[in-house]
């Protein structure tokens, strides 16, 4: 039987865009049906396999997206949400493979999971963006999305305070807003993709929310002191306002541990 770490070794070491969602897909398919062993046998890749295009830039070397309203902005925002949803692939499986061994089967469980739903985030989005006459790959896309991962490969609770409780938590944050920017401009298609995207994303924060909470009490720490600490420590970016606290609260991430870092 095929171990899921070589499973998802493939998957991450998979370039081309639709069939690295399909692989996510059926990696985690194939684990809930029970056709992967819980083995750990294959190490993951420092870099997960990349397509040719879109071309990577640093943030501060990113075009300008234009104004929302004209047909380049809109291509421009679901580009640059398409990318987002492709690397979190990419994040979701390393996660599940990484750490994988010492956090259980239901933690592999949780984040195939993740991985199959940002899977069907980027194709819903791939496809969004064809209806508009363009395709991933079309714009340069951020190239420090990956970061996160390289920055917290060595601690799986320094991935999860970051990851999934920073970043995606970010999504929460901003998510509303754009929905509502899409749904007022008469994108109702699109409207409904970002509520699916929201809906899930809450899940998203709330699995590794609990898992983090889980690793703290096993390493008899105060979850809100260490999420801080790590945040501090490798987290690059602000932890900044506004947030969504009700759906931060929904994911499990009360106000009391991002308000004292926020900035």
């Amino acid at each position: 039987m095929t171990s899921v770490s070589a499973a998802i070794r493939a998957a991450l070491l998979t370039a081309d865009p639709t069939a690295k969602a399909f692989a996510a897909r059926q990696v985690a398919r194939d684990w809930a049906a029970g056709r992967l062993a819980f083995a750990f046998d294959s190490a993951m890749p420092d870099e997960p396999a990349r397509p040719h295009v879109p071309e990577l830039l640093p943030p501060n070397r990113m075009p300008k997206r234009g104004k929302g309203g004209s047909e380049r902005g809109r291509i421009a925002l679901w580009h640059a949400l398409a990318h987002i949803e492709f690397v979190a692939i990419d994040l979701a499986l390393d996660m599940a493979g990484r750490f994988g061994a010492q956090m259980g089967p239901q933690f592999v469980s949780d984040f195939l999971d993740v991985a199959a739903d940002e899977a069907m985030h980027f194709a819903l989005l791939a496809r969004r963006l064809r209806t508009l006459g363009s395709h991933y790959g079309a714009l340069p896309a951020h190239g420090g999305l990956w970061d996160a991962a390289r920055e917290t490969s060595h601690d799986v609770a320094a991935r999860l305070a970051v990851v999934p409780m920073v970043l995606e938590a970010r999504g929460l944050d901003v998510t509303p807003f754009t929905l509502e920017r899409v749904r007022a401009s008469g994108d109702e298609t699109g409207a409904r993709i970002l509520q699916r995207i929201l809906d899930d994303e809450i899940r998203h924060v709330r699995f590794g929310s609990t898992h983090f909470t889980a690793v703290c009490a096993a390493r008899g720490e105060s979850a809100e002191s260490l999420w801080k600490s790590l945040v501090t420590r490798h987290f690059r970016g602000a932890v900044k306002p506004p947030f969504n606290d009700s759906a931060r609260g929904e994911a499990g991430l009360p106000r009391e541990f991002y308000a004292g870092v926020a900035h």
